[in-house]
């Protein structure tokens, strides 16, 4: 029996070292949060995908009370894109989430994002995964109010991941 590691590489940044092309993906994920229906979690997500032909397409959660119904933002913006773009590569995804659940009612919604980065739900990986796997690595922000992590790819989200379809 072999023993194997696998190893995820993650970078570690503060939003303000990120390029402005990195931000302004950042800053698009954060206001499509706006865009959120979140009703029963109160949890408003959003994504903000860089298209290989420089169009910036977003998405948000969208909630149901048959909760099978609703949708992801990164699903939400992934399925758009290829929508919309058919053909044309998905280079990177800034993900972006806050809530008024744990804050005081004075606090801005602008200090409401989460402190730590939130990584997409394995459906949403997956699906990323598909596209990744037709056109190449798609790079992943993860953005925080405390820190932003970057990684180099959707598969780095999903050791042994199916990619055989």
């Amino acid at each position: 029996m072999k023993e194997k590691e696998i190893k995820t590489v993650i970078k570690e940044c503060q939003v303000e070292e990120l390029s402005s092309a990195d931000r302004e993906l950042v800053e698009r994920a954060k206001a499509m949060t706006r865009t959120s229906y979140a009703p029963y979690s109160k949890f408003h997500v959003g994504a903000a995908i860089l298209m290989d032909n420089g169009e910036i397409v977003g998405g948000s959660n969208q909630e149901n009370a048959a909760y099978s119904s609703g949708t992801c933002a990164e699903r939400s913006a992934c399925f758009y894109a290829s929508a919309r773009y058919p053909g044309v590569p998905m280079k990177k995804i800034a993900i972006a989430a806050w809530t008024r659940l744990h804050a005081a009612e004075d606090t801005p919604d602008a200090e409401c994002f989460q402190h730590l980065p939130i990584s997409p739900c394995g459906s949403c990986r997956q699906a990323l995964l598909e596209y990744e796997a037709k056109y190449g690595p798609i790079e992943v922000i993860l953005y925080g109010l405390d820190r932003t992590y970057i990684l180099p790819s959707v598969a780095s989200l999903l050791p042994l991941c199916f990619t055989e379809f």
